[in-house]
């Protein structure tokens, strides 16, 4: 890195938030001075402005320097809900992507409210929260996190006096204290109920206040278009907002995830979604304190009372409702609340129960708040209509009586060994399913599909695969059939690369019950969605789409599903990865593959009336889809959205986007505004397909080429495991997911999350740049005139800007000297030399062509990254240097030594983790 800026430096040109990090730093510094700790703050940068001070890298250093990265983040997502508050004080439309600057948009196009009103109604935004690549922070240390970022946000309140800020400060010092007791790293893998116990907290604690701010955002930003805001909500003009969660359901690779802990998890999210609701009853139950009896009430009103009441038993029933004589909108609340199915203690939501008169559905419940607000209208309590009992509507809307709808995924070769086994348990002759061609295995797939008959008796003794998809599938028939299936999400088959993939997973529905026999044949009640991952699988993809929707059994299903959930047409879910293909071809060509896939499908969806909800199988880095949301959405093929936004939110991305209210409300605003206006902006336009498609066609192709080179290249897989930490992640207790699918050390075995880890932990990311350098230099060496109208269509040309912006936020990271460390590890100098030059080359080329088809330094076009890799750059060095230092002694000592390798190993997780915070992800 150039010379460090400083702390000083950084406040003058990011902004006045930056001081808080100076305030935090000298908090920190008291803490760790009163409490012995002398020595060690000597180690904290910045308060000085003066050199940092030379002190051995400890264990007790790392943990310091780890939690230092914590704090430069927690500041920086401040910093930047500071500047969007001061930007849409002066203009409400100024911050680009939110309701305001896309309402603007729409009205310049000629849209008005006819136009936005009954699309707005109809948008569904989906995050899908999972815990891979898993969060490298304890669920400890993110709730101490999340208790100073609110601390650091009070300090800041110019309302409080001196002396409330001097208590304020105290208990940051206390909070901080308490992070540096608590260790950051898994000592031991979290167990699967730790994981969803983090997810749950989201769901619970942050996106129920959330939705009612993007709801009150919408309707002030409808006065760009000239709305009033009865407009919005007399028509209930909301989007339709979900969560799913596959922690608990993602079994690919995964054998912690059982039936039980499938069985448990529903259980789980269930309560908990008895608890965000009851939560906001209560809140209701408390506004509406109005003094009228029931007998004042219309008929319909007094009837649905009296029922109610009728329904929970008289004796209980007259209990709860002379709770509130003489206050009829508490009395029917507390009847909802009296008829959610759960136990409750003190107003807590305990226990699931099942007692007389209890709700079975979520739209029961809704009935009852859509009359107490239609009695409220006629009432002339107009706004507590529309703000107080709409929030508690939307929130059942978004949560239901499920909180997150569950994914069920599984790999297709799983499955196949699956089959076999039923196949060898009902004593078939032929059971070899796996090895058959795509003619047989299709062939007796349609003809067993035909009948209802299971291939053996629920009790047979099944083999590990057979067994494993057996329980799955029949604890989801006993849960849905008691609870109906909003509480699952999809059936995704990882790896799907053919007809027979999907097909497969009906034949396993039909044995576990999943299935029925219509008049006119099987049905599925579940949704089955292929997962297309490489290069070779999203090119395959319309072809293997197309002869799936052409099969009855499929198009009955669709149609079933259809009616189910109250759509207009069949829906299919398709899922793609963004990951694997990345591996497999580079970052321009996984993301051109990624366009070309959905345009044809969408397309596909178009010509036999099925509309395509894409599920975005995106991570938190760039090389797995990462990306500012606004750009992401606007560089979608045509038709791709639809209305339709489903897509992961992965591990330590979740904690970054969404573990601060303000932060969360922006970021899933982004979403929603956003798909608006692409689908509004598509259903105005003619069918097109990319305008630079040659250009980009050609890139791609090229810059693959120079990828595949180099992955392939003799020599390549022993620099990747000796140059990077790639040994070290393998065996850290990060998240509960095995490393590999298999265990073989192959980069096709290898999954995608460790691959972009060990090169981000070695500050190569070369997964989000390398090959392009060089396709850029043939371009413009070999087509001049191309590499020009290039230049041009990156200010222009949506696609092109998000992923040039994307490499040149990987740029930013990237570090030469860091590099050259790392590749010191590497014991054969030939081979460090052959792939280091390669790296440095390609480097050096991807700068200069970035430089100059923006005609700007990065420093000037990145300035926020440029700013804050900088002030992270001495930590970091020390960090690496330490890093390196511990490998290559970890290395040795697990042959020679390997009761000294486990200690050193704790040692190399602390650095780890604390990279992975300065860097904000884990791959």
């Amino acid at each position: 890195m150039e010379e460090a800026i400083t702390l000083k430096s950084v406040e003058k040109e990011m902004g006045k938030a930056f001081k808080g990090l100076r305030f935090l730093l000298e908090a920190l510094h008291e803490v760790l001075v009163e409490n012995g700790e002398r020595e060690i703050a000597k180690s904290i940068p910045w308060i000085n402005e003066g050199q940092l001070q030379e002190v051995p890298i400890t264990p007790k250093t790392l943990q310091l320097y780890s939690l230092i990265f914590q704090l430069v983040n927690m500041v920086e997502i401040n910093n930047a809900v500071q500047k969007r508050r001061a930007l849409e004080e002066s203009d409400l439309a100024g911050v680009n992507g939110l309701w305001a600057s896309n309402l603007k948009s729409l009205k310049e196009a000629g849209m008005g409210e006819n136009e936005v009103i009954p699309i707005l109604k109809e948008i569904s935004v989906e995050p899908v929260l999972t815990a891979h690549p898993t969060e490298a922070k304890r669920a400890t240390v993110l709730e101490h996190h999340r208790e100073l970022y609110l601390l650091l946000v009070k300090m800041e309140n110019t309302m409080y006096s001196q002396y409330e800020k001097a208590n304020i400060r105290n208990t940051i010092k206390l909070s901080l204290y308490r992070l540096w007791k608590t260790g950051e790293i898994y000592l031991e893998k979290p167990d699967v109920e730790s994981e969803l116990r983090n997810i749950v907290h989201y769901l619970v604690n942050v996106f129920p206040e959330v939705i009612p701010i993007i709801d009150q955002r919408l309707v002030q930003a409808a006065q760009i278009l000239d709305m009033n805001k009865g407009a919005i909500q007399s028509s209930h003009a909301y989007p339709k907002i979900t969560f799913g969660n596959w922690v608990g359901g993602d079994r690919d690779g995964h054998p912690l995830v059982t039936a039980d802990v499938t069985q448990n998890t529903l259980l789980h999210l269930r309560l908990n979604a008895f608890v965000v609701i009851s939560r906001k009853l209560n809140e209701l139950v408390r506004r509406l304190s109005f003094s009228i009896p029931l007998e004042g009430c219309s008929k319909p009103y007094q009837t649905r009372v009296l029922e109610m009441v009728s329904e929970l038993g008289d004796e209980r029933g007259n209990r709860v409702l002379g709770r509130n004589t003489g206050e009829a909108f508490r009395q029917i609340i507390s009847l909802m609340l009296a008829k959610l199915p759960v136990d409750t203690e003190r107003g807590h939501a305990t226990k699931l129960s099942n007692t007389k008169g209890a709700y079975i559905h979520s739209s029961q419940l809704r009935s009852d708040l859509g009359l107490l607000q239609n009695e409220l209208l006629s009432y002339g309590a107009k706004s507590v209509a529309y703000e107080d009992v709409t929030s508690a509507l939307r929130i059942v809307e978004v949560f239901g009586f499920h909180l997150a709808a569950l994914d069920i995924r599984q790999n297709s070769t799983f499955h196949d060994k699956a089959i076999e086994q039923l196949l060898k348990a009902a004593h078939w002759e032929q059971s070899s399913f796996s090895e058959w061609n795509e003619e047989k295995r299709t062939a007796f797939l349609l003809k067993e599909l035909q009948h209802a008959r299971p291939f053996v008796h629920f009790k047979t003794p099944l083999d590990k695969e057979a067994k494993a998809v057996m329980e799955c599938y029949r604890t989801i028939e006993e849960h849905t059939a008691t609870y109906g299936f909003n509480c699952i999400g999809s059936f995704i088959v990882s790896m799907t690369r053919s007809f027979s993939d999907l097909m497969t997973v009906y034949l396993l529905a039909k044995e576990a019950g999943l299935t029925f026999m219509s008049d006119d044949g099987l049905v599925s009640k579940m949704h089955v969605v292929p997962l297309l991952e490489t290069i070779e699988d999203l090119k395959n993809g319309p072809v293997i789409l197309a002869e799936y929707f052409l099969n009855p059994i499929v198009q009955r299903s669709l149609k079933y599903q259809q009616e189910q959930q109250g759509l207009s047409r069949p829906m299919q879910q398709i899922m793609i990865g963004y990951s694997d293909s990345n591996k497999d071809g580079g970052i321009m060509s996984s993301n051109w593959q990624l366009y070309k896939a959905q345009y044809k499908l969408a397309q596909l969806g178009e010509e036999y009336n099925i509309d395509i909800r894409f599920f975005h199988g995106k991570g938190g880095s760039i090389s797995r889809g990462s990306g500012p949301t606004h750009y992401f959405i606007k560089a979608l093929p045509f038709k791709s959205p639809n209305g339709n936004m489903r897509l992961t939110e992965q591990g330590e991305t979740i904690a970054q986007k969404y573990a601060h209210k303000m932060n969360a409300a922006f970021n899933l605003e982004l979403l929603v505004a956003n798909t608006l206006t692409k689908t509004l902006m598509d259903n105005n336009s003619e069918r097109s397909y990319h305008e630079n498609a040659t250009i980009i066609e050609w890139l791609a192709q090229e810059s693959k080429n120079q990828y595949a080179n180099l992955i392939n290249s003799e020599g390549f897989i022993e620099y990747f495991r000796t140059a990077t930490p790639i040994d070290a992640i393998e065996t850290s207790k990060i998240g509960s997911r095995p490393s590999k699918r298999t265990g073989a050390n192959t980069l096709a075995d290898l999954r995608a999350i460790p691959w972009v880890f060990s090169w981000s932990q070695a500050s190569y990311h070369m997964t989000s740049w390398y090959g392009l350098g060089s396709a850029l230099e043939k371009l413009k060496t070999t087509k001049p005139s191309e590499y020009e109208e290039l230049k041009k269509a990156l200010e222009t040309d949506a696609f092109l800007k998000y992923v040039f912006t994307n490499v040149d936020s990987s740029l930013v990271a990237t570090d030469e000297k860091t590099m050259e460390m790392y590749s010191e590890l590497v014991p054969n100098a030939e081979l460090k030399n052959k792939f280091l030059s390669k790296f440095l080359a390609e480097l050096k080329l991807m700068h200069f062509y970035m430089d100059d088809l923006t005609g700007k330094r990065i420093e000037e076009r990145r300035k926020d990254l440029y700013y804050s890799n900088h002030l992270r750059a001495p930590l970091m060095d020390r960090l690496h240097k330490k890093q390196i230092e511990l490998l290559g002694k970890w290395r040795v000592e697990k042959t020679e030594n390997p009761e000294a390798a486990q200690k050193t190993q704790i040692e190399l997780m602390l650095t780890i983790n604390a990279i992975a915070g300065a860097n904000r992800n884990t791959g």
